[in-house]
């Protein structure tokens, strides 16, 4: 077992296990916040997006 010796050491430790606990439980939150969607609606999702598009974008550079 790890001893902290040091008073910021362990307010460090305890805030970064609460985030790490309060960033996977906002996660479930925002997952169950989500619409359902019905199987037909996922099969045009799928069917409307079966291929990515290979397009590149556009880039310009400019000289001054």
């Amino acid at each position: 077992m790890v001893t902290i010796t040091s008073d910021k050491k362990l307010r460090s430790l305890i805030k970064e296990s609460v985030r790490e606990v309060l960033g996977t439980e906002l996660m479930k939150l925002r997952a169950l916040a989500l619409p359902e969607v019905t199987d037909k609606e996922q099969k045009d999702i799928e069917r409307h997006y079966e291929k990515p598009s290979r397009k590149k974008a556009r880039s310009y550079s400019f000289s001054v």
